[in-house]
């Protein structure tokens, strides 16, 4: 069994372990964790912000760590949350997947796609109208430019997961919970 072989098939038991299930038990929380997801992600993009407005400066040094720090803080139990709320979906091999959750896994690249070219579409608008006053005198800090490039990447990496949690449906209640509901009914009447 090669590296790569042991390292899938350690993910796919990963998955199929229940972490943190309060955080996505429904889909409501599940919508929850996608948007504190974005939020740090959205963190990244100011991070880069900050260095193009402020840096080089010993402030803007300060702001990236503190910037980024919080954004790890975040991004930490969301991915393991709706890694382990998809089962994957967006993160393990085909191989490792069942029919469902490999069309699941197209509908959601899919759409994390079209969302990934209006976000260049967005990003190189913004640069160019910044950079246009400027002209040839136009400079932009290499900080800048790292996290940028750096959030575009982690921008690309995580949202199909942050799709795949968002569209993610509650799963069907259980046989045992809606006898007992069907049965509490008709005591009731």
């Amino acid at each position: 069994m090669t590296l790569r072989e042991r390292w899938n098939l350690q993910a796919a038991q990963a998955m199929e372990q229940d972490r943190l299930v309060a955080l996505h038990r429904s889909r409501r929380r599940r919508r929850l964790l996608v948007v504190a997801g974005a939020a740090g992600v959205l963190l990244l993009w100011a991070d880069a912000g900050v260095s193009w407005a402020i840096a080089p400066s010993d402030a803007a040094v300060r702001v990236n760590l503190v910037l980024v720090a919080v954004m790890l803080a975040i991004w930490i139990p969301v991915v393991i949350a709706l890694n382990s709320a998809t089962r994957g979906l967006a993160s393990l091999p085909e191989s490792h997947l069942d029919e469902r959750q490999v069309a699941e896994r197209f509908r959601v690249h899919t759409y994390a796609n079209k969302v990934m070219r209006l976000i260049l579409g967005c990003l190189a608008v913004f640069v160019m109208v910044a950079t246009w006053t400027e002209g040839e005198k136009s400079q932009i800090p290499g900080a800048a430019v790292f996290l940028g490039v750096f959030a575009l990447g982690l921008t690309h990496f995580l949202l199909p997961l942050l799709v795949a949690g968002w569209r993610m449906p509650d799963p069907p209640p259980d046989d045992d919970d809606r006898d007992g509901e069907q049965s509490g009914d008709q005591d009731g009447e």
